[in-house]
């Protein structure tokens, strides 16, 4: 794929990753804030079950956060992509940039566009897993912590 369908793909994938890279994360922040905030209100939590979801939720809340900035770098790294005018010669700008930052080793071939978003999208999945958790541990704190 060459030309403008390429660049205008490549954008729009990693505009949407760094939108699924920004709310997840605002909304896990913006819990944690609020969290401490109700349990001082209601004199903590006190009960045994409800400590252990909170744990279990401070848990996946770093499993998300980390994920998230996971996809923001490689939402950077498809806008870079986008900026050259084909498949190859972008793919080989961002295994050079990775090489050169030695996170990954030079490959011997150039991964086609269609593979890096796939191996993006199992990496957004995993963060949707860890989201849910840590929703579905608020709800379970929420639900054992004494009235």
């Amino acid at each position: 794929m060459t030309g403008n369908a390429y660049q205008d793909r490549t954008e729009r994938f990693a505009r949407m990753l760094m939108r699924q890279a920004a709310w997840p994360a605002a909304l896990v922040v913006a819990a944690n804030i609020l969290t401490p905030l109700a349990a001082s209100a209601r004199g903590a939590f006190a009960s045994r079950h409800a400590d252990i979801a909170l744990s279990l939720a401070a848990a996946s809340a770093v499993a998300v956060l980390a994920f998230s900035t996971l996809l923001a770098f490689d939402a950077l790294l498809f806008r870079i992509m986008a900026s050259h005018g084909d498949d190859a010669s972008g793919g080989a700008a961002v295994d050079g940039l990775l090489a050169r930052m030695r996170l990954k080793p030079s490959p011997s071939t150039t991964r086609l566009l269609d593979d890096r978003m796939a191996g993006t999208r199992r990496l957004l999945f995993k963060q949707r897993i860890a989201f849910g958790l840590f929703v579905a541990m608020l709800f379970a704190a929420a639900f054992w912590a004494p009235l």
